[in-house]
């Protein structure tokens, strides 16, 4: 097995919970175009929009039940039965 390229960025989904971003990426504001170059080689990305550190997961989407599951699929079975 090869080695993974140290260049590359791998970004991955974590179910009901934040985005790992794993190797050398810059993380930038667009409010005032400050960027931040994160010290850690996998960094935790919030998606559920109640860190109290974001952009990055603090894990509080345990504590509000965050969930990412899809509640209207393209198949029509969504979590209401109605398909829209």
């Amino acid at each position: 097995m090869s080695r993974p390229d140290p260049a590359e960025v791998i970004i991955t989904e974590c179910r009901n919970g934040p985005l790992l971003v794993r190797g050398p990426f810059v993380l930038a504001n667009d409010r005032d175009a400050r960027r931040a170059r994160p010290r850690r080689n996998v960094v935790a990305l919030c998606r559920c929009g109640v860190s109290t550190i974001k952009p990055y997961c603090d894990g509080t989407h345990k504590l509000v039940g965050f969930r990412t599951d899809e509640p209207n699929r393209a198949d029509g079975a969504g979590s209401d039965g109605a398909g829209s």
